[in-house]
């Protein structure tokens, strides 16, 4: 079984109910929260090393670890094989800062995004020119609608109201 179906699993296992689950995701997102508070502190564009060994050097289990992993995949440079990572998988995430401050903001994940490690990263400035990159990514921009006395757009010549619109 592959680490991020033990991450799966886990996440099963400790969120059989409502008060179990958000002690899960409390205790889980507070040490997100260290680790992200670590990598952007200190800069670090790059994870590497043995996916165990990362866990620990981190405080977190096998499971947790892969869990942040997992959130962070999309947010990387080049794409990563989840299904394929195990205890003693060598890794190395290359962290795109853009992507990973956009990501948090589509999850939302207010406890990240406003880290005050971000400082270290990009000015008040680019952070909100990134926030609004990200909102402008989501507003759905209506195509020009075809008016039911305007002419067809297959080209008959026809009202599109006696044509296509039918």
């Amino acid at each position: 079984m592959s680490l991020y179906e033990d991450w799966k699993n886990y996440i099963e296992e400790n969120c059989k109910t409502e008060t179990e689950q958000n002690a899960f995701w409390e205790k889980y997102c507070s040490e997100e929260k260290d680790l992200y508070q670590k990598i952007l502190g200190n800069k670090t564009k790059t994870v590497a090393g043995k996916v165990e060994d990362l866990a620990k050097e981190n405080n977190m289990v096998l499971p947790q670890f892969m869990g942040f992993i997992d959130g962070i995949s999309e947010s990387l440079i080049t794409p990563i094989d989840l299904e394929a990572i195990e205890a003693d998988t060598e890794i190395k995430l290359d962290i795109d800062f853009s992507k990973l401050y956009k990501n948090m903001l589509g999850v939302p994940a207010e406890w990240l995004y406003t880290l005050e490690e971000w400082d270290n990263i990009f000015t008040k400035e680019e952070r909100d020119e990134l926030t609004k990159e990200y909102k402008r990514s989501k507003t759905v921009v209506n195509e020009v609608k075809v008016g039911r006395n305007d002419p067809c757009p297959c080209g008959s010549g026809k009202k599109y109201k006696k044509c296509c619109g039918r």
